[in-house]
């Protein structure tokens, strides 16, 4: 347990085997596209949990798995490919991104060589879902999305929420940072946006190679149900001699 003079403490759960791994963020955003790929990457990549942050700003919520009780915001690491992912079970209110950004500066910095942010972007159209572009804090990491296909994001923009602090903590501690952004549905968790960014993305940028299907299954429910709904919300009249469908929840 590493306690800091803001009360943010990293407790760490296991020495890292990991040369040089690069950190990949997953926390809850905009159409669940962080979270959603990186909990694909830990399940898929069987990454083992290096270690847990703790704060009195963070929510008091009790998160389990498996039958035990864990800390909500986890760090987990493997070695094929040497990596480490950043994922909380609930979203990080504004009043912890300052304490969160301090530990990932103070104790998880020195464990990482680069880091990796992936933000949810509302898309326009259905054309449009799925596309990532990127933006650097250094020239060398613009260069590693140029060689990986990815598009630079060369309109001026902004990035706010937890992700844009991290990002911002990074640039000025001059932490070598990438941040991706994701098109995705405004409205619904975005598995096929998370399956976009994980093939598009982080497979080339950071070179492994991961089962994808669960998450095409995933996209395609939601687009089932979503179809579902709409049918459902026709004015009456229409379609007299159908059976009303029951409605379904639209999250999983």
């Amino acid at each position: 347990m590493t306690p800091t003079p803001n009360g943010v403490e990293f407790h760490r759960s296991s020495d890292p085997d990991a040369v040089q791994p690069t950190l990949i963020e997953g926390l809850p955003g905009h159409g669940l596209v962080a979270s959603i790929a990186v909990d694909q990457l830990t399940d898929q990549l069987e990454l083992e949990q290096y270690g847990s942050i703790r704060s009195e700003s963070f929510p008091p919520v009790a998160s389990f798995a498996d039958g035990l009780v864990q800390d909500t915001v986890r760090v987990y690491g493997g070695t094929d490919p040497d990596v480490l992912t950043l994922q909380s079970d609930v979203p990080i209110p504004e009043e912890a991104f300052a304490d969160l950004s301090r530990c990932v500066l103070d104790e998880l910095a020195d464990d990482f060589s680069r880091a990796i942010f992936l933000a949810g972007a509302p898309a326009q159209s259905e054309e449009q879902r799925g596309e990532v572009t990127g933006a650097a804090t250094t020239e060398s990491l613009r260069g590693d999305l140029e060689a990986a296909g990815i598009e630079l994001a060369v309109d001026s923009g902004a990035v706010g929420g937890v992700t844009g602090a991290l990002v911002s903590a990074c640039y000025q501690a001059d932490v070598p940072a990438a941040l991706l952004l994701v098109r995705a549905d405004p409205r619904v968790p975005d598995p096929a946006a998370a399956r976009s960014v994980i093939e598009n993305a982080l497979e080339p940028l950071v070179e492994f190679d991961v089962d994808t299907d669960e998450l095409r299954e995933q996209a395609e429910e939601i687009q089932r149900q979503k179809q579902q709904l709409a049918q459902q919300m026709q004015p009456q009249g229409q379609d007299q001699q159908e059976e009303p469908m029951q409605a379904r929840g639209m999250f999983r």
